[in-house]
C-alpha cells in the first residue's frame, strides 16, 4: 500500500519511535518486523549496510504486504543510484546520514519522504529549503539534547528525529522528548534491550513515550 509523505510524517509523530535495523538474514528480518508490528510499530527503517541489503529489503518488502498500515523505508542512502534501487522495489521513505542534495532532488521528483542527517543549524535550514519534512539529528549521542533545543528555538516547526546511540531507557527518552524531539530512531540498543527485558519491553516503551505528548 502506498503512503503519502504527510501520512508517514503523521505516523512518525504519533508513534514517536522508529526502529533502525539491519541484518542479512531474511528470516531474521521478517521475525523482527512481525514482532515490531505486533508491539505497535508502524514505521520501520531498514539500513542499507551490506552488499546483500537490496536482496533482503526486497524480501522484507514483499513480506510486509500483509500489513496495510506498515511503512517500510530504507536508511544509509548516500547517492541517487541507491535511492533509485530501493525506491524501485518499494521503499516508502529514504533516510540519509548526511545532507545529500542529489538525493533530495530525487525524493522531491518522486514525492518521496526524505529524512537527511543534520548536525548544524545551517544544515537543518538547508534541508528545509530542500523541502524535507523531517530532520534526522545525527549522531544524536554526540550532538545531545541541547542541539535539539537550539534547533527548536529558531526553527520551531521543524520535525526532528534524533538517531544514533540513543538508549531506550525511559529517563533517556524523556530527555529527548522534553528537548523537543518529535520522534526517535533507535538501532542496536533497542534490540539489545528487548533481549534483556523481554518481549513486552517494546510495547511498554511505546505506551510510555506516547503518554508524554
Amino acid at each position: 500500500m502506498a503512503h503519502t509523505k504527510e501520512h508517514i510524517v503523521a505516523q512518525m509523530k504519533r508513534i514517536r519511535l522508529v526502529p533502525v535495523y539491519h541484518t542479512d538474514g531474511i528470516t531474521e528480518a521478517k521475525t523482527v518486523v512481525d514482532f515490531c508490528y505486533g508491539a505497535g510499530i508502524r514505521v520501520f527503517e531498514f539500513v542499507n549496510r551490506s552488499d546483500n541489503a537490496l536482496r533482503t529489503f526486497a524480501a522484507l518488502r514483499e513480506h510486509c504486504e500483509q500489513y496495510d498500515d506498515f511503512i517500510l523505508g530504507v536508511g544509509t542512502i548516500f547517492n541517487v543510484e541507491d535511492a533509485e534501487r530501493f525506491y524501485d522495489i518499494g521503499a516508502q521513505f529514504i533516510v540519509s546520514p548526511a545532507l545529500v542534495k542529489p538525493v533530495a532532488h530525487f525524493a522531491n521528483l518522486n514525492e518521496l519522504l526524505w529524512i537527511p542527517g543534520c548536525g548544524t543549524i545551517t544544515e537543518v535550514h538547508e534541508a528545509k529549503v530542500l523541502n524535507t519534512d523531517f530532520i534526522k539529528v545525527f549522531p544524536a549521542n554526540v550532538l545531545g539534547t541541547a542541539f535539539v533545543k537550539a534547533v527548536k528555538s529558531v526553527l520551531p516547526k521543524v520535525n526532528i528525529m534524533p538517531t544514533g546511540g540513543i538508549s531506550p531507557k525511559k529517563e533517556v527518552l524523556d530527555q529527548w522528548f522534553d528537548a523537543g524531539a518529535d520522534c526517535v530512531g533507535i538501532g542496536s540498543k533497542l534490540f539489545k534491550n528487548l533481549e534483556d527485558e523481554g518481549s513486552d519491553a517494546l510495547g511498554k516503551m511505546l505506551r510510555h513515550i506516547q503518554k508524554m505528548d
